[in-house]
């Protein structure tokens, strides 16, 4: 090893794993370059969230705007990282709307939430929407990471067959998109995503993988002998930033163990099959899911990430949270106050999940900040009310500086019709992929910096 300097592309190697490490003091020439180290000179991060069937707007839209806005009782499990969360009001999917193509929101909702694109009504393989916004940012910076991008969702689905009044299921089921015609495939599988951030997929690696389930070993055995040669040569500031990072990686193990041991899910008839492996909660699976986006991101493994909540139209029912309909059907509402007040549960908690990754993000320094410091982070749905099936004044959330480049922590009202595109490629440009448009965009947002 460089005494002076660690390369920001070390690894924990052993026999079929391959740990990236986090930014440490001697990646940076020292602690003190590591702490003057200005944002801008960090990678940005870039990832998209996508929650299915609407909101409950009364209860999501602050009242003031501007910095210090009041947060609503769906936003309210946001209080601990408001100051680096707005709210984006104003913002339209024109191409989320029917145009001359008739019944089918909820599909074209997923379609053209990143792709700002209208989807083809077809059922059957002749799909068209329009690249996504993450793989346009995917092409241009992908190559200076592990992965290209990722890809994660938390419901299972299909990519065939007609899911809603003729749009095909890969329309409902997706939002990344690597061409008009090429969906990114979802994993949600939590156990898969670990194995591709840190296992080996040849086939000595798919063999170790095998070993450590019969023996019940952990992957960091496998690098332990990495991880203390390492330990040897960092200093004690790295040393506990190691220990940490490699607890958090072993913890995600445990938890990954313990679905695995989890009886069969037992489905209801109108939903699809989820394989065994994946936790029954669906809290712990969207956490274990964001905890390895944050995974992804410390590492710099990924600098572009994806995650569904619930597939367009979905009909999941929250029994954690007492709410026993299904959501898609609460949906259509027809303005009843008991099926609003579940709606709005169902948001709140959705928030709740979203507030724990950014908490997350948040808790680990980079840089003269955090891993949120260096993010931007888009929340929200392709569909303002569930009921009315609207595309525009979407609820929008962007959290995290991008570096620096984003004022953080206000409600900001754009003129209604404004381009949920504008905001796209203005984070575009953020991250240095300068293109001239996306999607129906018009121009860069403003009052975002």
């Amino acid at each position: 090893m460089n005494k002076s300097r660690l390369s920001r592309r070390t690894v924990l190697r052993g026999v079929g794993t391959a740990i990236a490490l986090p930014l440490l003091d001697a990646m940076a020439s020292g602690p003190a370059l590591a702490k003057s180290l200005p944002a801008a000179a960090a990678p940005k991060r870039l990832a998209f969230f996508f929650v299915p069937n609407g909101i409950n707007m009364e209860h999501w839209t602050p009242q003031g705007t501007g910095y210090g806005y009041d947060l609503r009782s769906v936003l309210e499990p946001l209080r601990h990282v408001k100051e680096k969360v707005s709210v984006l009001t104003g913002l339209t999917h024109d191409k989320g709307r029917a145009n001359g193509d008739g019944p089918g929101d909820h599909a074209r909702s997923a379609s053209v939430f990143l792709t700002a694109a209208q989807p083809r009504k077809t059922s059957g393989g002749n799909i068209r929407s329009g690249i996504s916004v993450d793989q346009v940012a995917a092409r241009h910076i992908g190559s200076q990471t592990r992965f290209a991008s990722l890809e994660l969702g938390c419901e299972s689905g299909r990519n065939s067959g007609n899911c809603d009044s003729g749009y095909s299921c890969a329309y409902s089921h997706n939002i990344s998109w690597s061409s008009a015609s090429t969906p990114m495939a979802l994993e949600i599988d939590p156990r898969l995503v670990f194995e591709r951030l840190f296992g080996d997929n040849s086939q000595q690696g798919q063999k170790a993988r095998a070993e450590r389930a019969f023996f019940r070993k952990s992957l960091l055995d496998y690098a332990a002998a990495d991880a203390r040669q390492l330990q040897a040569f960092v200093g004690q500031n790295d040393r506990r930033k190691l220990d940490e990072y490699l607890s958090a990686v072993r913890t995600i193990e445990q938890r990954l163990e313990r679905a695995e041991q989890e009886p069969s899910h037992e489905m209801p008839a109108d939903d699809f099959p989820t394989p065994d492996g994946i936790p029954r909660e669906y809290r712990e699976h969207v956490r274990l899911m964001t905890d390895m986006m944050v995974l992804a991101f410390q590492t710099d493994s990924t600098r572009v990430a994806t995650c569904m909540f619930g597939r367009a139209g979905s009909n999941r029912s929250y029994r954690e949270i007492e709410v026993g309909d299904g959501h898609h059907d609460l949906s259509h509402h027809g303005g009843n106050a008991e099926k609003l007040e579940k709606i709005r549960r169902i948001n709140q908690f959705h928030i709740q999940q979203f507030a724990y990754f950014l908490e997350r993000l948040q808790s680990i320094p980079e840089g003269n900040g955090t891993l949120l410091d260096q993010s931007m982070i888009v929340y929200g749905s392709g569909l303002g009310d569930g009921n009315r099936h609207n595309h525009d004044n979407l609820p929008v959330l962007l959290a995290g500086a991008g570096g620096g480049t984003l004022a953080t922590g206000r409600h900001i009202r754009f003129s209604q019709e404004t381009p949920m595109a504008n905001l796209f490629l203005s984070l575009l440009h953020r991250m240095d992929v300068n293109v001239p448009r996306f999607g129906d965009s018009t121009g860069v947002l403003p009052l975002l910096s």
